[in-house]
């Protein structure tokens, strides 16, 4: 059965099909566009999202915006605007006009990325810093740099960063990239002609060697000084790096920067069988990715469950009998004793052929250049609910921040990209006085060959995890709850129910 066509909003949808939130999907010369009902106004923008293409009919209307089911960025509807990430552009936006019982998509209105310059707001105060350097070439230093500018800031501005590319898009390493379905062209989250059209200073394969918080300035490891007005530091995590006995040199790599991923596709070339060390979302990702290459994969790790201290031993389990459905072997309970030539030999004794072992046994923040400024630091660099540290001017996102997050209760720190980039976009924010809480409700996705698991809230320990749903069927969720209370939830084929539990958490604060 053939599905019907989309209508042309152009030609008009009756109002009486669009409830409050409703949306109503169609095309407008051509393109994939939604027509929404909210506060009882009528919007129309467009029906993708511009980060993964999510399809926003599919997503959630919430006060004048739209929330992607995929991965959760957030859209003005009323400008097209990108408000949240992960997406950062714009979606296309046109006029709708009411005639009687009909509402009619006019013409298209000048979106965000069209306008000129906007100068900062005249309420801004204090005044905007003289510069602003950012620390880190991550998902978080990007995503400030780009509010910044977005926002009218009109100064100097300086991305200092130890890769040897350009900021890019980090969780696709384990995924799409790794598996060989997307090419090095697409990783890079800006092309190279943006930072200078946005006037954005890119040093790359630059290190911070001290800060002078006092002083405020940096010194790079070339000897040069560099003055900031006001700084973030968002220089990320490091992956824990295993020392095995025999391994001869780059027969062990991990998974961390875009140079990683390009050293393991290089290998993985000629292999027939991988050995993977960690059954974390990057472990098994990078399981999913090789299989899909027709590679031999083991997956070695301690516990007796994949990761069972985070989602619970049920979805562990699940999640287990996934990859050896895909013929993932796994060795669990055991670690990698030596290596010897292409044998592999485990703590229980069993004996492996690998032509390559990945690792993905976590990563530590890197908080050394903190450390040495005399900031507050506490498994993690401390800032309060504003992203600033204990220094003066100073804010900090991503891996390497504990905040306090008011969903759960507690100072916690979390290694998700859209948690960086939202941090990023917030202490832009607040670089220009804006004094913008953070108080995002954690998330994050993670991709198994066809289906992906949402993960949503922070639950560090639970009393109850209550499954909905079929894990036969790959619909369920699970909730998560200590003392009562929601403090988590993991979903799959559930998108719009994961953003709806989003909307409650957040609306619980208010």
């Amino acid at each position: 059965m053939s599905t019907p066509p989309e209508p042309d909003l152009r030609a008009g949808v009756p109002v009486e099909s669009l409830a409050e939130g409703g949306i109503v999907a169609g095309r407008v010369d051509g393109d994939e566009a939604i027509l929404v009902r909210s506060g009882g106004e009528l919007f129309a923008v467009g029906g993708l999202c511009s980060h993964y293409h999510g399809l926003l009919a599919q997503g959630l209307v919430v006060d004048a915006t739209v929330r992607c089911p995929r991965h959760h960025a957030c859209f003005d509807l009323r400008t097209g605007d990108a408000l949240r990430a992960p997406a950062l552009d714009p979606i296309a936006c046109w006029r709708v006009e009411r005639i009687g019982d009909m509402a009619f998509v006019r013409e298209r209105l000048p979106g965000p990325q069209e306008k000129a310059s906007r100068p900062l707001a005249p309420s801004v105060t204090p005044a905007p810093p003289e510069s602003v350097v950012i620390v880190g070439g991550g998902a978080a230093g990007l995503a400030c740099a780009d509010m910044l500018r977005r926002e009218g800031y009109p100064g100097p501005l300086t991305i200092v960063s130890a890769d040897d590319s350009s900021p890019c898009d980090r969780p696709n390493l384990s995924k799409d990239y790794l598996a060989g379905t997307a090419l090095d062209e697409w990783m890079p989250l800006r092309p190279d002609d943006y930072y200078p059209q946005r006037r954005i200073e890119l040093q790359l394969n630059a290190t911070v060697v001290t800060l002078d918080a006092v002083r405020r300035e940096l010194q790079l490891d070339d000897g040069r000084r560099l003055g900031y007005g006001a700084l973030l530091l968002a220089t990320g995590a490091e992956s824990v790096r295993l020392d095995i006995p025999g391994a001869s040199p780059g027969q062990v790599l991990p998974l961390h920067s875009f140079a990683d991923a390009r050293a393991i596709v290089a290998r993985v070339a000629d292999a027939r069988n991988v050995l993977v060390v960690g059954a974390s979302f990057i472990g098994l990702e990078v399981a999913a990715s090789l299989r899909s290459r027709g590679v031999q994969v083991h997956v070695v790790a301690p516990g007796r469950v994949p990761m069972e201290k985070v989602l619970g031993a049920d979805v562990g389990a699940y999640l287990q009998r996934l990859h050896e459905s895909r013929g993932v072997v796994f060795h669990l309970g055991t670690t990698v004793r030596r290596i010897d030539g292409a044998v592999v030999t485990l703590e229980d004794g069993t004996a492996i052929e690998a032509d390559l072992v990945v690792t993905g046994v976590g990563v530590r923040p890197v908080t050394g250049l903190a450390e040495a400024a005399g900031l507050k630091t506490d498994r993690g660099l401390l800032v309060d609910e504003f992203l600033q540290t204990s220094a003066a001017g100073v804010y900090a996102a991503g891996d390497i921040v504990r905040w306090p997050d008011p969903h759960s209760g507690e100072r916690i720190r979390v290694e998700h990209w859209n948690v960086a980039q939202r941090q990023g976009q917030v202490a832009a924010l607040n670089m220009l006085g804006r004094r913008r809480p953070f108080d995002a409700v954690p998330f994050f996705w993670s991709q198994h060959y066809d289906v992906e698991i949402h993960y949503l809230g922070h639950a560090e320990a639970w009393d109850t995890a209550e499954l909905d749903g079929s894990f036969d069927r790959n619909d369920w969720s699970v909730t998560y709850r200590r003392a009562g209370r929601v403090m988590a939830i993991a979903t799959m084929s559930r998108q719009l129910q994961t953003l709806k539990a989003e909307h409650r958490l957040e609306t619980a604060l208010r």
